[in-house]
């Protein structure tokens, strides 16, 4: 019997988002909606030979894969995945693929939290349901100055949304060119000007070292009082304590934020109690249209290992 473990399945809908059925026999598919605590891993998935998880949702460090001794196969949703240790998979003999995506859904979140935060729509919708009637003045985005960091395949979809809303658009990366930035009818700038003329500045970048802590304080002081903050990329890119004291002193507007250092957010989470955030849950590729690709390729990497012939292998396994 080959045990299969489908991890991080919240809304309980992986089961209808493949044909399971096309599995062999012998395998048995267990799926997990509830997040399971780093503390009791290895005692929950130490049965299964292969386990799918949501990209970056649960994390594979060295001591997990090695205290695994029946996994063979480890599936990530998405071709990335900074919470699996690539090395330590190889070292213990675990095949490691992933699958295809899309960037559309991340930059279509990324608009509604600007627009959330620009029309205030979270509060008057909670102010309408409880019998008030404009309680707020929104802003508008023609005119007025979007700032993109990082202006890679997600960016570039995000800033062309910006110039159909009659915005200008800056971007500043450590690799961008004028070519690049041209190619997208956005404007090159350096890094502080990035910061400083943004009304909102949204980040799409990759969490690596260098981009680890990339938006501190001395960033967000050089932004306006009145400009966003977006982060639909990965929470450690931005100082968590810089951005928390920056919105609690109101020295930027607001920040709407689908990520955060530690996921799930505990309720202890300072971000939960200010006035001036939009959040999400980490909702950046959470649609059925993703889901559908991320759970069909799950289950052919799994049918195309099962037959020797693994598809989508990710470097280092």
């Amino acid at each position: 019997m080959t045990k299969i473990a489908v991890l991080d399945d919240y809304q309980g809908v992986a089961v209808h988002m493949a044909d399971w059925s096309n599995l062999p026999s012998d395998c048995e598919v267990t799926f997990f909606n509830q997040w399971i605590d780093a503390s009791n891993l290895i005692n929950e998935l130490e049965p299964f030979d292969v386990i799918a998880a949501m990209r970056e949702r649960t994390v594979f460090g060295k001591q997990i894969i090695e205290n695994l001794p029946n996994l063979k196969l480890l599936i990530t949703t998405g071709m990335r995945n900074a919470s699996i240790d690539l090395k330590a998979a190889r070292e213990s003999g675990v095949s490691v693929c992933g699958t295809s995506g899309s960037s559309y859904s991340t930059a279509e979140l990324t608009w509604g939290l600007i627009l959330s935060l620009a029309r205030n729509i979270p509060l008057e919708n909670t102010s309408i349901r409880s019998g008030k009637w404009q309680t707020s003045l929104g802003i508008d985005l023609e005119g007025r100055t979007l700032g993109i960091l990082g202006l890679g395949r997600l960016g570039g979809k995000v800033a062309n949304i910006g110039l159909s809303f009659g915005m200008s658009v800056i971007a500043w990366s450590q690799n961008l060119t004028d070519d690049v930035a041209s190619m997208h009818k956005v404007k090159l700038v350096t890094k502080e000007q990035l910061f400083t003329d943004s009304d909102v500045l949204t980040i799409h970048l990759q969490l690596s070292d260098r981009t680890k802590g990339l938006v501190g304080a001395y960033e967000l002081g050089l932004m306006k009082e009145s400009a966003y903050l977006i982060n639909t990329s990965r929470g450690p890119i931005v100082d968590n304590a810089a951005l928390f004291n920056a919105l609690r002193a109101k020295s930027i507007k607001g920040a709407g934020l689908d990520v955060f250092d530690s996921e799930p957010v505990s309720e202890a989470d300072g971000f939960l109690n200010l006035d001036n955030t939009v959040l999400t849950p980490h909702l950046g590729y959470v649609t059925e249209e993703v889901y559908r690709i991320f759970y069909a390729e799950t289950l052919e990497d799994i049918l195309c290992w099962l037959a020797g012939d693994p598809v989508r292998i990710l470097g280092g396994s």
